[in-house]
């Protein structure tokens, strides 16, 4: 990394002393806590695992950077808050970096850049990707040190807007204009991610929403065959088709459903008497919950359908969800499908804190490995906060705040002949945090 020396003008003084600020201090780099997350990712594997599921076609005798190798400086670069794969450039020579990818900060040669990465991005074609996908819902299951007795598995979509007319891109009315709407399933009591997959800028149909929960619950039930799976999702996911694999398969299933006339007529008196209740008691809100049987003309089989009336100062609020579990009607909709809302947060960490909207190619197989290179730079962070105490700020952390708060750390890196030394702050505030996950992280199983 070339030194620069250029001065940094116009600063005041300080108690009569003037203050020159210059590039001069040597080697160092911004981002020291890469190097927590780079031993996180040796021991869980995720960049190498994704990086087994490409076939190489270089000659191996001229390989500079391995696939694993850009695969983990990428995912690096994204949980530390580089999501462009410009950054590549910038930060090739950074001795944090490369450091966390396997070579010496000084004597070891450059990463890869932007180009490189370009390359990289278009190279896995269909069967590549899916391999990736099968060897991340591996990676779930081999992040639980016992067999979990139940598995909470929420779907959902997010907008994606493109720049152009790419790959999958169509025009979505609800959000007026170009998008994908990438499909997203997390473990809701662990918030682990399980398939992130890219598709087209509409409503999935109940013949995908299926092909989804076969492949990813078949691939789960490979390795645990008698776990419980309840999979929770909004009305888009309510397809007959979904309920009724489900219904075949031992899943549970808890979905939104969308009101109609024939639903609303079924809650007449349920709405009354809530909207009753509500002035007799002389309260702001009041609700009531019902239940009853019912089948949509697209449905061959009727099903158990739960209602929630809401009557407060605005007017009536209905909601409906169906559902094949046992248990009150106002348990399955307060306790099991409010708790999916949750999900909310998950997508942002992985949409916003990792910018994985940056879906910008051309070609949707490259669009669809980013999202998987951005979904293992979420694995890192996630596994750094889970290693925190259960009483720890750090534990209930966004992903942003870890990065700024464990990531983002200055540290000055000499190469010796015998060691390498990296000298962090004295004055850095989260010294004991920094240890302890350190520590904790040593102990995890490679």
């Amino acid at each position: 990394m070339a030194e620069s020396t250029g001065v940094l003008p116009g600063l005041s003084p300080v108690a009569g002393k003037p203050v020159h600020a210059a590039f001069d201090g040597g080697r160092l780099t911004s981002d020291a806590g890469v190097l927590l997350l780079a031993e996180i990712d040796r021991r869980l594997g995720v960049c190498e695992r994704l990086a087994r599921c490409i076939e190489d076609p270089r000659a191996p005798e001229r390989v500079r950077h391995t696939l694993a190798e850009m695969i983990r400086f990428r995912a690096l670069l994204i949980a530390a808050g580089y999501a462009d794969a410009n950054d590549c450039d910038a930060l090739r020579s950074d001795p944090a970096f490369k450091m966390a990818v396997g070579r010496l900060p000084e004597s070891g040669g450059d990463l890869c850049s932007q180009p490189t990465i370009s390359r990289l991005e278009n190279l896995p074609g269909p069967v590549a990707l899916k391999r990736m996908m099968a060897a991340m819902v591996e990676l779930f299951c081999d992040s639980f040190v016992t067999v979990p007795r139940r598995l909470v598995l929420d779907i959902d979509d997010t907008e994606d807007r493109v720049h152009g007319a790419q790959q999958l891109s169509l025009f979505h009315a609800h959000y007026d204009g170009r998008c994908f709407l990438p499909m997203h399933i997390y473990e809701a009591t662990t918030g682990k991610p399980v398939a992130v997959i890219l598709r087209p800028g509409k409503t999935p149909d109940g013949t995908e929403v299926a092909l989804v929960l076969r492949h990813v619950v078949r691939a789960i039930r490979a390795r645990w065959p008698r776990v419980d799976i309840l999979v929770r999702g909004d009305s888009h996911y309510g397809r007959h088709e979904a309920m009724s694999w489900c219904e075949r398969n031992r899943v549970g299933y808890i979905f939104g459903l969308g009101g109609n006339t024939v639903l609303l007529g079924r809650v007449t008196a349920l709405a009354e008497d809530a909207a009753m209740g509500r002035v007799a008691g002389e309260v702001d809100k009041v609700r009531r919950f019902g239940e009853f049987r019912y089948a949509a003309r697209s449905w061959k089989v009727e099903r158990r359908v739960i209602a929630r009336v809401e009557a407060s100062a605005q007017g009536t609020d209905t909601r409906f969800i169906v559902t094949n579990l046992t248990g009150t009607a106002k348990a399955l909709y307060e306790t099991t499908y409010c708790a999916r809302g949750q999900m909310e947060n998950l997508i942002k960490a992985h949409k916003l804190h990792l910018a994985s909207d940056r879906t910008s190619c051309s070609k949707a197989t490259a669009n669809q490995f980013r999202l998987l290179i951005h979904t293992a730079a979420y694995w890192l962070l996630h596994t750094l906060r889970s290693l925190a105490p259960k009483a720890s700020f750090w534990r209930e952390a966004q992903f942003d705040t870890l990065r700024l708060g464990l990531i983002k750390v200055a540290a000055r890196v000499t190469e010796m002949v015998t060691r390498i030394k990296v000298s962090l702050p004295a004055g850095f505030p989260y010294q004991e945090s920094l240890a302890m996950l350190a520590a904790r992280t040593a102990k995890l199983p490679p």
